[in-house]
């Protein structure tokens, strides 16, 4: 069963089995205590930072029993035949948990966004009218075998003010239990409500159709995780849903390319992490390319370990073999893996056409010297990053200069691309007066 077969929830637990109304009245009950939470008054900027800071400090000083809480997770993982590329997604180690820690050190360096003055302005008649950056409030988050996550969650929904409900994945229950253990543990030592960061049940895909249907209770709710999960969420939402979508990135190297440079680019977006979002899936090579350089660039990527999926016939032409023939799945679908998709179109404007059947509208790359190929590029690509002459693994809150990052939404309304603080909050009107009618 994956979280695509999620099924709406019922009005109340009338007619469900005792495990699963218990299931329901856990996710509903910790949601009214995360809506209790969210109306205390809030925290100044230091307490916040305080908080994030000590979260760091323990985490690491964690790193043990983390890690065997970590390791719970893989081995019954490989027991159910995950693959390798979730079971990276999943692993932590010291590393992983340091770098989870510097991430919520980053948060705490950033700037509160919450009072920001977005825009304001006198009136004639002398009212003062500011638009000011508020909370979002409870903050419901489903996503899979990615504890770090759960951390990430914690700490950009503390400093933006708001009150995390982390729906993790069941491969991760042990691992994402003890990191809440740790974050509870230091909110209460702050003198906070235990209850100011909760993990919700994973038995069951049914209590995910709980959480997003929690309206009145739950104000957001943010999917993280592959295109079933993230599909389930968005169209079976009943609260507000902001869509973090997959990435099938594209990089197109252009005639005008320095193809050297071009192939370090597409294996490092490539290779970095194949198992992420950002990872490059797809390279378009101009026609106008010498077939040499395509095949250079080709060879490159099977060098580094990358299996080449392509048409056959027109990449054997070039002196390329071991391609595997791709099917309409290798344009569509995210590998997650050390494999790529490589076709040749006629220029630019055929690299744009291909992308826009294709994409997801993640982050789609281009390598080219020629201004107009890169105007052209930048301006017809509808993604939430574009990458010029770079690889697509920029596009990650964290080297946005963001901290940690909730997801890269790909969505139109509110928020797009890397999110960071400013996109979990909202914004409210305070006007002043002295008694205008």
């Amino acid at each position: 069963m994956t979280d695509a077969t999620i099924t709406p929830a019922t009005e109340s637990t009338a007619g469900l089995t005792p495990t699963r109304a218990a299931e329901r009245e856990e996710v509903l009950a910790k949601a009214a205590k995360a809506r209790e939470v969210s109306r205390h008054p809030a925290l100044t900027t230091t307490q916040k930072n305080d908080l994030l800071i000590d979260a760091a400090d323990r985490l690491v000083a964690e790193t043990a029993s983390i890690i065997e809480a970590n390791e719970k997770d893989i081995d019954a993982g490989r027991k159910r035949g995950m693959s390798e590329a979730l079971i990276d997604r999943l692993a932590l180690d010291a590393a992983r948990i340091e770098g989870i820690a510097g991430g919520l050190r980053q948060v705490a360096d950033l700037a509160d966004p919450v009072g920001d003055v977005v825009r304001g302005s006198t009136r004639p008649n002398g009212l003062q009218m500011r638009q000011i950056r508020v909370p979002l409030g409870v903050m419901g988050m489903v996503y899979e075998a990615r504890p770090n996550v759960t951390v990430d969650a914690f700490g950009l929904a503390v400093k933006s003010g708001n009150v995390p409900l982390l729906r993790g994945s069941k491969s991760a229950q042990n691992s994402n239990t003890r990191l809440v253990e740790i974050l509870q543990e230091v909110c209460v030592e702050h003198g906070l409500p235990r209850e100011t960061v909760q993990l919700l049940p994973c038995e069951t895909h049914d209590s995910v159709q709980d959480l997003i249907t929690a309206r009145g209770l739950v104000d957001i709710v943010i999917p993280r995780g592959g295109a079933g999960l993230i599909n389930a969420v968005v169209t079976g939402a009943t609260v507000p849903a902001i869509e973090t979508g997959t990435g099938n990135c594209h990089f197109y190297i252009d005639g005008s390319a320095d193809v050297d440079e071009a192939i370090q680019l597409v294996i490092n977006g490539k290779t970095r992490r194949c198992s992420v979002c950002n990872a490059t899936e797809v390279v378009l090579l101009d026609a106008a390319l010498p077939d040499e350089d395509k095949k250079k660039v080709l060879t490159a990527l099977q060098d580094a370990g990358v299996t080449v999926h392509g048409e056959v016939s027109e990449l054997s032409a070039l002196g390329v073999g071991g391609v595997v023939q791709a099917e309409e799945k290798d344009w569509v679908e995210e590998y997650g893996s050390f494999d790529i998709a490589a076709a040749i179109v006629d220029g630019v404007e055929a690299a744009v056409d291909h992308i826009s059947r294709y994409t997801t509208g993640h982050t789609e790359g281009v390598s080219a010297t020629d201004y107009r190929v890169t105007r052209y590029f930048e301006q017809n690509v509808d993604a939430a990053a574009v990458m010029v002459n770079t690889s697509t693994a920029w596009t990650d809150g964290e080297m946005f200069g963001f901290g940690a990052e909730i997801g890269i939404s790909t969505q139109k309304l509110h928020a797009r691309g890397p999110m960071g603080l400013p996109e979990l909050t909202s914004t409210k009107w305070v006007v002043n007066g002295d008694g205008q009618v």
